[in-house]
């Protein structure tokens, strides 16, 4: 069976989170998505199924600071703006879930800018 580009994403992605689950234990998870206008991440703790902190380029802070919100300059200041707010929420180890994206472009920028912000993983 040929599966469409989504639907391949997905089965990668959860392939990705099993692994997370499997091997971050209690650690919690920075999940990214992104659209061809948009880019979102937020972290997640999986044990009391909550998400503690999020970004994305359709926040006031991030949109007056970029021009379009699909590209690898948006993707940086999603990254900045999450960090920050995860300083400020006292978290600083988290584990990285691409949720079935390539580590390249976008999702990479993100979370190079959200390592210089100060997350660890």
């Amino acid at each position: 069976m040929s599966q469409d580009r989504h639907e391949a994403r997905k089965t990668r992605s959860a392939r990705i989170r099993y692994k997370i689950r499997q091997f971050a234990g209690t650690r919690l998870r920075l999940s990214v998505f992104r659209s061809a206008k948009h880019i979102y991440a937020q972290i997640i703790d999986d044990a009391q199924g909550i998400t503690l902190v999020s970004a994305s380029t359709l926040e006031v802070e991030v949109r007056e600071q970029i021009k379009n919100g699909g590209n690898k300059d948006a993707a940086a200041h999603v990254g900045k703006r999450l960090a920050e707010k995860a300083k400020a929420a006292n978290v600083g180890s988290v584990v990285f879930d691409r949720s079935g994206y390539l580590y390249h472009g976008r999702i990479k920028t993100l979370a190079d800018a959200a390592r210089e912000g100060g997350l660890d993983f």
